[in-house]
């Protein structure tokens, strides 16, 4: 029988993302590629400390039992293959199941998340966050001087995610920044009863909500999941009532009325938040391990 990663919650994330490679990358981005190979190399047996995402990694790791995977991680890197070796030797040591990786040496590796069916990438390299939500594959740039996550709920996934721009898309946003805050109210109130249209990490939560169902009583871990947004009432409805068009559910969601994000974010101890504004994203890393997601009206494009 064919091997099929189909029905998997499938995430994606460069080496970077994984592991603490800041030193590294410094000659990486300074040097001669092969320099960085040297480095790599001299490094093999050096086991390589923990980056950002790898809480979020080793508990997204833990919903798989003996009888079921239902959870692959895939190492997706620009890295070349010989520093690769330490990419998944470091994993090994870590005791983290990861066994599939792409390297592809100074080229974006994008195009692979399609065939890998990834519901999620994370990267520090923007221009591949950026061709990736191109490509419809949610994903973020990390930021990887993040706080790291909390040890409080060893048990528990938690995800935090912004409303507008990312689970839902930019429409009622562009009305804020073109016409004001009145405007963007009248606007929402008007539409209360018209779903949003999905924004591009609606397919991320919505293979969470699959993966919460699969494995309710059978995995040792839970998932839990919060909408922290700058809306607040009225024009909290339309985000409520799109989540149940939708048939999806959060378990906390925080309507801040433009708040500093970070405390709040503090208090819930997410092992990642998304976020589509630079400034948000500033204050939330802080407290938490945090993504950009380069979407939307706040997010031109930057390429030449």
């Amino acid at each position: 029988m064919a091997v099929s990663l189909q029905g998997k919650l499938v995430v994606a994330l460069s080496s970077r993302a994984l592991f603490d490679f800041e030193e590294e990358n410094l000659v990486f981005e300074g040097a001669d590629d092969r320099e960085y190979m040297r480095l790599q190399l001299e490094r093999l047996d050096k086991v390589a400390k923990p980056g950002v995402a790898f809480p979020l990694v080793r508990k997204l790791l833990s919903f798989n039992t003996p009888e079921v995977n239902r959870v692959e991680v895939v190492i997706l890197s620009r890295n070349d293959p010989v520093s690769g070796l330490r990419v998944f030797r470091s994993a090994r040591a870590h005791e983290l199941s990861i066994e599939r990786g792409v390297f592809t040496r100074g080229r974006s590796p994008y195009r692979y998340l399609k065939p890998l069916g990834s519901v999620l990438f994370l990267s520090a390299n923007e221009a591949d966050v950026r061709d990736a939500l191109d490509a419809g594959v949610p994903a973020a740039r990390v930021y990887p001087d993040s706080a790291r996550a909390a040890e409080q709920y060893p048990n528990e996934v938690r995800i935090a995610f912004d409303g507008d721009a990312v689970l839902f898309s930019d429409e009622a946003e562009r009305v804020f920044q073109s016409d004001g805050l009145n405007a963007f109210i009248a606007h929402e109130t008007e539409h209360v009863a018209s779903p949003l249209p999905p924004g591009p990490f609606q397919p991320l939560l919505q293979a969470l909500h699959r993966l919460q169902q699969a494995s309710e009583g059978l995995a040792p871990m839970r998932l839990r999941t919060a909408l922290v947004t700058a809306r607040s009432a009225p024009a909290h409805e339309r985000a409520v009532r799109t989540l149940m068009e939708w048939g999806l559910e959060v378990d906390e969601a925080m309507f801040l009325g433009g708040l500093d994000k970070g405390e709040f974010l503090r208090e819930f101890e997410p092992d990642f938040f998304f976020d589509d504004q630079t400034r948000h994203c500033d204050s939330a890393s802080m407290f938490a391990p945090t993504g950009h997601v380069a979407s939307g009206i706040s997010n031109p494009l930057k390429r030449a």
